[in-house]
């Protein structure tokens, strides 16, 4: 099961995605990249395809952490999920902060992006470490 743990973890991630980038953000997002809805469906099925290859590889060294970090039978979904939080804010806000600083990117296009890095790995690592108790 150890190695379905970061892919149904990285599923979850892009299913969450699915939700931030279209109801909950969708709109200020465009807005904030000057994507139009034209040029958002070019190559979508590419896009979507390797975001979830990405997830999915992001979810690998992040199962790792929480595996070695407890027992498995101590395991639960908060566990998982504060790891998740933890990688989210400590590498991926970080980065992705990095890079928008140097692209001049706005805050609110930093804050929708990294708060959806956080919470998909949030997500991620709970699922994985709930996914470790059966």
């Amino acid at each position: 099961m150890e190695f379905l743990e970061p892919v149904i973890g990285g599923i979850a991630a892009f299913l969450l995605g699915s939700l931030w980038y279209t109801v909950l953000f969708g709109k200020q997002w465009q807005a904030e990249t000057g994507i139009s809805e034209e040029d958002a469906k070019k190559g979508i099925g590419l896009t979507h395809g390797l975001a979830l290859v990405c997830m999915i590889i992001m979810s690998f060294p992040l199962n790792e952490f929480v595996i070695k970090s407890h027992a498995v039978a101590e395991q639960t979904f908060a566990h998982g999920a504060f790891h998740g939080a933890m990688t989210g804010l400590l590498y991926g806000a970080t980065a992705t902060g990095i890079h928008y600083l140097y692209q001049r990117k706005s805050l609110k296009l930093f804050l929708i992006d990294a708060s959806y890095i956080v919470a998909f790995l949030v997500l991620s690592g709970g699922v994985m470490a709930a996914l470790h108790l059966g």
